[in-house]
């Protein structure tokens, strides 16, 4: 890989090398000492023209773990307040010697451009690009995350595969994902990557909150959350944002009330004594509690949610691991 731009770029070997390097690197995060040399020299710019907060923190812990050098960027007080383009932002970059931006950027394919306009350099002197989110497009280190999160609780105890995970795909995995799928790079991100690794997923959404062509997207469909889990008893539940904050017209124009909604596609503890004991919830936050998800859901015993959190470093250490240094973490993580 030269690029981590979107989950429909992985096959279904590279998606896998991912999720072995990052169980590699999980286990080095129970040490005493954290850290491991394998980026020392390295430069990594996080360059966020977005709010965030656990991603771009997973990102910094992730290459300062691996002993990079890291440079925060935030577009609120720099140079792009003052109307500097996204071509002399990363020009400024690659004068100064990065050698991998992570670029979450609200419009869609900012990443992309960053990556194959040269802006940023080309050839041996390519600077690699990591999209930690662009607009309602790709978020594919969360994708990987979840479906790393997946493997450790789900693999052995569905389709009978080896109980380390290791090498190991996520066949015969059943997920649903649900609630605001039309705003969210989340699910668009899931369904490729969980549908690579051979899970079978199914979005469960409000007409409204379902895009134009999801038709044609791996995955089937849903409006009865109810109906679904009592059919399908999926291994996973991931639970999705209401980002009211992309609606526009406001939150009314998609759905009557929060009420409603939550009657109608919130995970309570209703749901939850519907689901398969082993099953688990997920959400890629932050979320909002009593919307989309109960508390007794968010803080079940079946809720990895906190988990998704600590795992996010580890895939990340291991995305800037094979970008930056090579191919297997075989011998350098020991």
């Amino acid at each position: 890989m030269k690029h981590l731009l979107s989950t429909q770029d992985l096959s279904k070997d590279e998606a896998v090398t991912v999720l072995d390097t990052a169980a590699q690197m999980a286990a080095t995060q129970s040490r005493e000492i954290k850290k491991l040399p394998t980026l020392r020299g390295r430069t990594v710019v996080n360059l966020f023209f977005e709010d965030s907060t656990r991603t771009r923190i997973s990102f910094e812990t992730a290459a300062k773990r691996l002993s990079a050098d890291v440079i925060n960027f935030s577009a609120k007080g720099s140079s792009v307040s003052k109307g500097e383009s996204l071509k002399d932002t990363a020009l400024t970059l690659h004068a100064m010697g990065a050698d991998a931006v992570v670029v979450r950027h609200w419009a869609s394919g900012a990443p992309h451009q960053l990556a194959y306009s040269g802006w940023l350099g080309g050839g041996d002197d390519h600077v690699a690009v990591l999209n930690a989110g662009d607009g309602t497009h790709q978020h594919p280190t969360q994708a990987l995350l979840d479906a790393f999160t997946m493997r450790r609780h789900l693999v052995g105890r569905v389709g009978g595969a080896p109980d380390d995970g290791v090498g190991s795909d996520l066949a015969g995995v059943k997920v649903a994902i649900v609630g605001d799928v039309l705003h969210s790079r989340v699910a668009r991100s899931n369904v490729h990557l969980l549908r690579t690794l051979g899970a079978d997923v199914e979005l469960v959404a409000p007409p409204t909150l379902l895009p134009v062509g999801v038709e044609t997207w791996p995955c089937t469909t849903s409006y009865d959350l109810d109906e679904t889990l009592a059919r399908r008893q999926p291994d996973a539940v991931m639970m999705l944002r209401v980002q009211r904050e992309r609606m526009s017209g406001g939150a009314g124009a998609f759905f009557p009330s929060p009420l409603e909604y939550t009657r109608r596609y919130g995970l309570d503890a209703r749901r939850l004594a519907m689901l398969p004991s082993h099953s688990i919830v997920m959400h890629p936050g932050p979320m909002n509690r009593g919307l989309e998800i109960s508390a007794e859901a968010a803080d079940s015993p079946g809720s990895v949610i906190v988990e998704q959190v600590a795992n996010g470093v580890a895939v990340r250490m291991a995305a800037l691991y094979l970008l930056l240094a090579g191919t297997s973490a075989e011998g350098s993580v020991q």
